[in-house]
């Protein structure tokens, strides 16, 4: 499921962004999240690896764990502003509580499972 919703939000980035100002920062948004073409790639990547990953259980619950882990430090990087200062990306803060979302609850869908299916007992 997030893998779609992924795949879907990075095509539909491209009609608003198109393909001009590859990495820069833009005054482009979609709802009220910041874009640009780059954005839009990573989107497509990411929904891509998950239904790739989605095919094996162990699979897509180790890719859902390491989205989790890489959002985690996003957030952190974006709350702090360190993606700005290092020019990585000019995103603001409605995505950085995006980021969060994604990272909170591929970090839940990770570790709430075991690899079979059944709830993990935390023993």
């Amino acid at each position: 499921m997030f893998g779609l919703v992924y795949l879907a939000i990075g095509i539909a980035g491209f009609a608003v962004t198109g393909f001009d100002d590859f990495a820069e920062a833009t005054q482009e948004e979609l709802l009220v999240f910041a874009l640009n073409p780059l954005h839009n790639i990573i989107h497509i990547m990411i929904g891509a690896t998950w239904l790739i990953a989605s095919r094996d259980r162990v699979a897509a619950l180790r890719v859902t764990l390491a989205i989790g882990i890489v959002y985690s430090l996003v957030t952190v990087l974006g709350f702090f502003e360190l993606l700005r200062i290092l020019s990585i990306s000019r995103l603001g803060e409605p995505d950085n509580f995006l980021h969060l979302a994604t990272a909170g609850l591929s970090l839940y869908v990770a570790t709430s499972e075991d690899a079979t299916g059944a709830p993990a007992t935390g023993r």
